[in-house]
């Protein structure tokens, strides 16, 4: 009798341990998939260093020399007096490969950038502008704590826990533009995540873990705290901008998809 029970047991352990690998692989395949199209986004100063700051993420879309980040990441301006460029970073390692880019695109009401670039990178596909339904296996792609010791993408999953309105600016209340403001008085749609993100993480893609299509880009965190906490006390809770601001931003601009 205990023998048998022990069968059971084991039989079940089996079971279980298939299920859950069956239940994983899928965010396996996406991972190796997305990951050669999601890049860093820096900015460079040749007379100042020959280092890049790493600003953000953002991910490569159309036809595969164009690249979404948020407008937050690429608002600063250029210095006109010395020489000074926004660059992608490319693959993987203490050594990626480092591009130029031009911001040809900007939508700072829904935090959305795009930038060209010369060399053709390998695209992420789109999803349609419909919201995905709350409760929704998401996970997303980026440069949670930077590039201190190399380009090493990361990825973390969750759920659309909300789709709720983004009544708050990205920036703090004494940086309010007319954009911002307007924002305030036009609220939009944005997903919640119960998916933990970090400032590095700013414009890497959400994808849908059942369709692997990029549903939104990742642009803020709740802090409860001061700044430094979303490092050292992150409270799990992240906000996303639907991908369809993206779409609209490419099509004004005439931007194949």
């Amino acid at each position: 009798m205990i023998n048998s029970m022990r069968v059971v047991i084991a039989g079940i352990s089996l079971l279980l341990v298939s299920i859950h690998a069956t239940a994983s692989s899928p965010l396996v395949e996406l991972v190796k998939t997305v990951k050669p199209s999601v890049v860093g986004i820096g900015l460079l100063t040749p007379l100042e260093s020959n280092a890049t700051q790493l600003r953000g993420t953002g991910f490569v879309f159309g036809n595969g020399r164009y690249v979404a980040t948020n407008y937050h990441v690429v608002s600063e301006p250029l210095d006109p007096t010395i020489v000074q460029h926004y660059v992608v970073m490319v693959g993987q390692g203490k050594r990626p490969q480092v591009i130029k880019g031009e911001v040809i695109a900007l939508d700072p009401v829904h935090d959305v950038a795009i930038l060209e670039v010369r060399n053709a990178l390998v695209p992420l596909s789109l999803a349609d502008d419909n919201l995905v339904d709350e409760g929704t296996h998401i996970a997303f792609t980026g440069f949670p704590i930077g590039a201190v010791l190399g380009l090493y993408p990361a990825t973390h999953q969750g759920i659309v826990s909300a789709i709720t309105p983004d009544a708050l600016p990205s920036s703090n209340s004494d940086q309010l533009t007319i954009n911002m403001l307007s924002r305030l008085e036009k609220p939009f749609l944005i997903y919640q995540l119960d998916a933990t993100a970090y400032p590095g993480n700013s414009g890497s893609p959400v994808f849908d873990v059942s369709t692997s299509r990029v549903i939104a880009i990742i642009n803020k965190v709740f802090v409860a705290a001061g700044k430094e906490s979303a490092l050292s006390t992150p409270t799990g809770i992240s906000y996303a901008i639907p991908i369809q601001h993206l779409k609209a931003l490419a099509k004004k601009h005439n931007i194949p998809l």
